[in-house]
């Protein structure tokens, strides 16, 4: 819980020093996320406490001049190296990425049911019902869940709308108890 509120603290201090430079650190962050992503040795230079920080600086003094990024986005990569903070660095993009897109106006979520895909009906009804609630165009995917008897269950950041029939039935399993 504690690296969570350090990292929404760390992304929300990135974004605003990139929007007074018209960075946009999202797109830098996503870019080297998936190059971290894609190579387990990067990735084990990051996040394993057998190197050292002067290691872990030089290799990334690399490939962050060959990937082209800011100056903002390079300090804060350096910055996490030398504090030994860059263990939450995962958690910092996740931020970034939510406060991106709710600076752009919309919202990601998910729709979760038993079914391999789910209706384009359904995903346009459920689109069109959460941006007059919230006000935010919102993104939805579909994930199949084996624990969803049937129904779906949609969740969009803190809001979640269970109509699915386990729900159900628990709650009426707890109404005829607590009679």
């Amino acid at each position: 819980m504690k690296e969570q509120i350090v990292a929404k603290a760390y992304a929300q201090s990135l974004i605003e020093l990139a929007s007074e430079a018209k960075v946009d650190a999202a797109k830098e962050l996503t870019d080297l996320n998936v190059l971290i992503n894609k190579n387990n040795d990067l990735e084990n230079l990051l996040f394993l406490d057998v190197f050292t920080v002067e290691e872990k600086e030089e290799v990334m003094k690399e490939i962050l001049s060959k990937l082209g990024l800011s100056s903002i986005v390079t300090n804060f990569v350096n910055f996490l190296i030398n504090e030994k903070r860059i263990s939450i660095f995962p958690l910092i993009f996740k931020e970034v990425i939510v406060i991106d897109d709710h600076n752009k106006g919309f919202l990601r979520g998910t729709i979760e049911g038993s079914n391999s895909e789910v209706s384009p009906e359904f995903k346009t009804k459920m689109t069109t019902y959460l941006k007059e609630k919230l006000g935010l165009t919102t993104e939805l995917t579909y994930v199949q869940n084996e624990d969803i008897t049937a129904g779906y269950k949609v969740t969009v950041e803190d809001l979640q709308l269970d109509a699915s029939l386990d729900n159900q039935l628990a709650k009426f399993k707890d109404s005829v108890l607590s009679e």
